[in-house]
């Protein structure tokens, strides 16, 4: 790109970020109207669509590796980004080209803000009517909140998929599993195939209940319909066996982690369960799950490790799988946590498996939801958890490549996204 035209993608991207100010303002009235007043986009393409509070970048991951593999033309969104924006919207891989992207937000400025579009909605609008454009046979689509108001749900797909449902956006969701089970359930839909894939019985009763209530069919559910045992990790990826009436397969993903089987074996429930020409992409599994890419999920680049985990069931996954896999030691863990997460269970469960934690602040995390280094230093000094303080997030890093051993970044997107960007790392590159 020619500089004029990068700060004129900044500029648009600057308009389009002033719309995330203030509360979050969930409901579909303004999507379904841009949606109208866009000609319908949504309508032009299948979709799969996946809601979750653990795993849902995963199955994404995988269902878009898996159809591309079979030959599809796939276009991808997920959130939030780590380096660049475009990383968001996908085709075949690819990033939305960045001039594309500020074409298409200054061409329909004067629509977003006559309706009143939040930054959430153009984003989602912005892909919907890209894949359009582009004409791809098929999309995979992150929820980005919850499901049931969520954006995204504008989309009624081929088949929706709810992977682990834990405590996260408590104050937009519900302060319970069940509560949140219940949103992240509003995807599914009439006459669509749904996918249960928590693997806690009451949870998984309550979905399957609810996908049955309005009429998804058919419904698959893990433990009923699939079993994964059997799960083995290496350094470079999952091992399992996957039974599917009464037949196994032996299968492997490139992601680490123990629910990394489960992930993927959530992906290919959902193209079972969307049959016909999806379901035969599934029974090439075998050979197509070597192609799945995630950046920012136990990723790996020299002595760094990077993982996006920012609730503390995602640390203890991230835990369970350092443990698993014997990083090399010292591990040091640069971390940086937004204040409206859970940062005490967050670090209580590094603390069991890292040598040392570095505090500090992700650039990027917006003011108003970076935590505090003082009160965090205030609550470690009690609990008893050794941590660092470092106010510059450079420093930080730095500190930690000069220990040795293994670095882990964790704690939010923005943590990952900005030490990225600092190391030079890019999160699409294969």
């Amino acid at each position: 790109m020619t500089t004029p035209d990068l700060a004129a993608y900044r500029r648009a991207l600057d308009a389009l970020y002033a719309r995330t100010g203030g509360a979050w303002r969930l409901g579909l009235e303004r999507m379904t109207a841009l949606m109208e007043a866009l000609g319908h986009p949504e309508r032009r393409f299948p979709v799969f669509h996946v809601a979750g509070t653990n795993g849902k970048g995963s199955t994404v991951a995988t269902l878009d590796a898996l159809l591309r593999g079979g030959g599809a033309r796939v276009g991808r969104y997920t959130s939030p980004h780590l380096v660049d924006f475009s990383e968001r919207i996908a085709v075949e891989g690819v990033p939305m080209r960045p001039e594309a992207i500020t074409a298409w937000l200054e061409a329909r400025l004067p629509l977003l803000t006559e309706l009143g579009a939040t930054f959430f909605e153009a984003t989602t609008a912005l892909a919907l009517a890209h894949f359009a454009d582009v004409g791809v046979d098929v999309a995979v689509i992150e929820v980005g909140l919850g499901g049931r108001l969520d954006a995204t749900n504008v989309v009624h797909p081929v088949a929706a998929g709810v992977t682990q449902i834990g405590l996260d956006h408590q104050e937009f969701l519900g302060t319970t599993p069940e509560a949140i089970a219940m949103e992240k359930a509003g995807i599914f839909k009439a006459g669509a195939a749904a996918v249960v894939g928590d693997t806690a019985p009451g949870i998984r009763s309550l979905l399957q209940a609810r996908a049955e209530a309005v009429g998804a069919t058919p419904v698959l559910v893990t433990g009923r319909d699939w079993q994964v045992r059997d799960v083995e990790l290496d350094p470079v990826g999952t091992h399992f066996t996957l039974e599917v009436a009464g037949r196994t397969r032996r299968l492997a993903t490139p992601l680490v982690g123990r629910f990394q089987a489960d992930n993927a074996a959530v992906a290919l429930a959902m193209l079972r369960a969307a049959g016909g020409r999806w379901a035969a992409i599934e029974a090439e599994a075998d050979a197509l799950l070597a192609g799945v890419r995630l950046p920012g999920r136990f990723h790996r680049s020299g002595p760094w490790l990077f993982d996006v985990a920012h609730n503390p069931d995602g640390a203890a996954t991230v835990v369970a799988t350092v443990r698993a896999v014997a990083v090399s030691r010292p591990l040091v863990a640069v971390v940086s946590v937004l204040n409206d997460k859970d940062w005490r269970g967050i670090l209580a469960q590094l603390a069991t498996v890292a040598d040392r934690i570095l505090v500090t602040v992700a650039p990027s995390a917006p003011p108003n939801r970076a935590w505090s280094l003082e009160a965090v230093c205030g609550w470690a000094a009690e609990a008893g958890v050794a941590v660092e303080r470092f106010d510059d997030l450079s420093a930080a890093l730095n500190a930690g490549r000069r220990a040795g051993g293994t670095v882990l970044v964790t704690g939010s997107f923005h943590t990952v996204g900005d030490a990225m960007e600092r190391l030079q790392v890019n999160p699409v590159a294969r």
